[in-house]
């Protein structure tokens, strides 16, 4: 008999574990896959290094700080990078809060009606809540009563209306006030506008000629990415607006002595060809400040050459500089 029993709670025990589900398996890596293929393919925010690239044309191309390209691809020597070579030229995306993982909904749970039961009477049903009796909830006047009288007898008697009536009290009229009269407004007189005011354009840059040479090449998709000014050996070298300065050097073929102030997160100057920099990397300087001479390095003649980038793309300087 014991050993019957034994074999049957032994089949309840095996069909138990037999009717539990597999627990679901959930695919935790695919947001890590696909930025794993997005750096190996160099699909949006990556670039892959071409033959003749440096690490300083790069970072101007794309917009960015080069010490911020070097820290995003762990680079020990911004002068060494390789053809084939795949950087992240865009900011990291910062980690979901979550880890990543899915985000499950739960249901709103709302609160169950609590019924209430005497105590003394368990079979009872629920009594429905009882009609509050506050004074505001009321929808019909309380009944006048008064004591018995024959006057009273006899005024309800004729039907009429038996309620006194109320007295209105007369209303002293208010003297009219009259407004104040008030003084015409005068003309408003609007300040002369200053010669070589500086131009308010996207993202609230305002620019300012850089130079007050005169403009010798203009702006060329095809050719000249900016605007090219005469001048004479060591002419100051103005910033056009407000920003940091990201990047002096001669890093840059066909620049000479450069210097790149980055505005906000959008816009980018460069300054080119400069006989002597006047300011330092990391340096901040504001719109009309002197911070280079101009020169003819890597150039044949002295000269400025002036450019203004969108998102890294050079764009038209004039559409941006104020009227002269």
């Amino acid at each position: 008999m014991i050993h019957v029993l034994t074999l049957a709670l032994s089949a309840l025990v095996i069909a138990g574990c037999m009717s539990q589900r597999p627990a679901p398996a959930v695919d935790r890596g695919a947001s890590s896959s696909a930025r794993a293929t997005a750096q190996a393919t160099g699909g949006p925010g990556y670039y892959t290094v071409k033959k003749g690239d440096t690490l300083y044309r790069v970072a101007l191309e794309h917009g960015q700080d080069y010490r911020d390209v070097v820290a995003w691809n762990n680079i020990v020597n911004p002068n060494s990078i390789k053809e084939g070579q795949i950087l992240r030229v865009a900011p990291p995306v910062a980690a979901v809060a979550t880890g990543g993982g899915p985000v499950v909904a739960q249901p709103v749970v709302t609160a169950q009606v609590v019924e209430s039961r005497p105590l003394d009477e368990p079979g009872r049903p629920a009594s429905t809540p009882s009609a509050v009796s506050a004074e505001g909830l009321k929808r019909e006047p309380r009944g006048g009563k008064e004591p018995y009288s024959d006057e009273a007898y006899a005024r309800l008697n004729k039907g009429g209306d038996v309620s006194p009536k109320p007295q209105v009290a007369a209303v002293d009229p208010k003297p009219e006030v009259k407004p104040e009269a008030q003084p015409e407004p005068k003309p408003e007189v609007k300040p002369e506008a200053k010669p070589e005011a500086a131009a308010t354009g996207p993202d609230d840059v305002a620019w300012l000629w850089p130079s007050s040479g005169k403009v010798i090449s203009s702006y060329s998709e095809a050719g000249n990415k900016g605007v090219d000014f005469s001048g004479k050996s060591g002419d100051p070298v103005l910033a056009a607006a407000d920003g940091k300065v990201v990047y002096v050097g001669t890093g840059i073929r066909g620049f000479g002595q450069l210097l790149i102030v980055k505005h906000n997160s959008t816009f980018l100057s460069a300054y080119a060809h400069n006989r002597k920099i006047l300011v330092a990397e990391g340096q901040q300087v504001t719109r009309g400040q002197r911070i280079a001479e101009m020169g003819n390095t890597d150039s044949e003649a002295v000269k400025l050459h002036f450019e203004i980038r969108k998102q890294g793309k050079p764009v038209d300087p004039m559409l941006f500089l104020p009227k002269r």
